[in-house]
């Protein structure tokens, strides 16, 4: 049977928890793209600065994002964000009340949500994309409740697409693969990456660092980059997470600066960098493993999703990783000693998925 993609309106909103959310969407846009859907982006802040510079003829809606802030204090973050719950909550209701609303105005057929828990309705199909079934905590009654609730969302979507491999050969270990999976099917879709194997060439930059992720964090984090790259010899590519920004910083000389790459320039810089230094986000590491970059990995303190999964990838000899706290000029020279053994990456079933999906849901 041949499949009609040229007449579905599809709406694609990503969480506005760090730009990985955002990226991770573009392959799947750009494939729906060219079977001829008409995408609609839903979101705001530098997600939606980031979409356009990559879609910049298609539509898109404003849905404010959950705007979660994270503590200085590693220890501290727990309770920052438990306090964060009932603006979280209204946030989510807040986007289920608009969907309503957006599907009538703009005849959506499908709806495709990047871990934004409100955004279902019983009218037309509705995905959640995750890679975090299973949710971290520092206790143990929290996690189980953190879970409980985890699902109770995630069970009013017709089907959860999980960015990872089935089975014992995955990247995101038992945060993708719980001992219990929600009601609803769950599809393992591969690595979504919008970069193509990059060629070889000659290197301009010895690290590359990406920075993202919320404040304060962010800026602790780069400012430690900045002072540690003023006692080194090695050169930098410094890109900031900042779309759109036209903010200026000072910089040693052996650092240049960028707020913002898009997605061929960022090719590009890979390309051109021998090492990478990043947060431990997901999709930052499906990207890096992608690629088969050597990368040195610094998980945002106290985002147990990030600590995990550093220590999870360091352990298989994929990454290296360090604490943010540590001496990062010690551990750039050990990143660069790291026996780094990189995995063959099986293809992605993304386009399976979605052929799928469309067979018994929307043809």
């Amino acid at each position: 049977m041949r499949l009609n993609f040229a007449s579905k309106r599809i709406l694609i909103a990503p969480l506005d928890w760090g730009l990985g959310h955002a990226t991770r969407c573009i392959p799947i846009a750009e494939w729906l793209r060219r079977q001829g859907c008409e995408i609609f982006f839903a979101c705001d802040g530098y997600q939606k600065t980031l979409l356009q510079q990559e879609f910049p003829d298609n539509t898109f809606l404003l849905l404010k994002g959950y705007k979660i802030q994270y503590s200085g204090n590693k220890r501290m973050l727990p309770l920052k964000i438990l306090l964060q719950a009932p603006k979280i909550l209204f946030a989510i209701k807040h986007e289920h009340e608009w969907l309503q609303k957006t599907i009538k105005d703009h005849n959506i057929d499908l709806v495709i949500s990047d871990n934004r828990y409100g955004l279902w309705t019983d009218k037309i199909p509705c995905i959640f994309l995750t890679h975090q079934l299973h949710i971290r905590a520092s206790l143990n009654w929290l996690e189980k409740l953190i879970q409980k609730i985890n699902y109770r969302y995630i069970n009013h979507y017709i089907e959860c697409w999980v960015p990872d491999f089935r089975g014992d050969f995955n990247i995101a270990g038992n945060l993708s693969h719980p001992a219990i999976l929600p009601k609803v099917k769950v599809k393992y879709i591969g690595v979504l990456s919008r970069f193509k194997n990059i060629s070889e060439a000659l290197k301009k930059y010895d690290w590359l660092v990406i920075l993202s992720g919320p404040e304060p964090q962010r800026t602790i984090l780069e400012n430690k980059i900045i002072n540690t790259a003023l006692q080194l010899t090695e050169k930098f590519l410094l890109v900031r997470g900042k779309p759109g920004s036209s903010e200026m910083i000072s910089t040693p000389a052996n650092c240049v600066t960028v707020n913002h790459l898009d997605t061929n320039d960022m090719e590009q810089a890979f390309a051109d960098s021998k090492y990478v230094l990043s947060r431990s986000g997901y999709t930052t590491v499906m990207e890096l493993l992608s690629l088969q970059k050597k990368t040195l990995l610094i998980p945002t303190p106290g985002q147990t999703e990030q600590e995990y999964l550093a220590n999870h990838l360091m352990q298989q000899k994929w990454c290296y990783c360090c604490e943010q706290d540590d001496d990062l000029k010690v551990h750039i020279k050990k990143a660069v000693l790291f026996d780094y053994r990189f995995p063959r990456m099986p293809a992605s079933s993304l386009e399976d998925a979605i052929a799928d999906f469309f067979t018994h849901y929307l043809s």
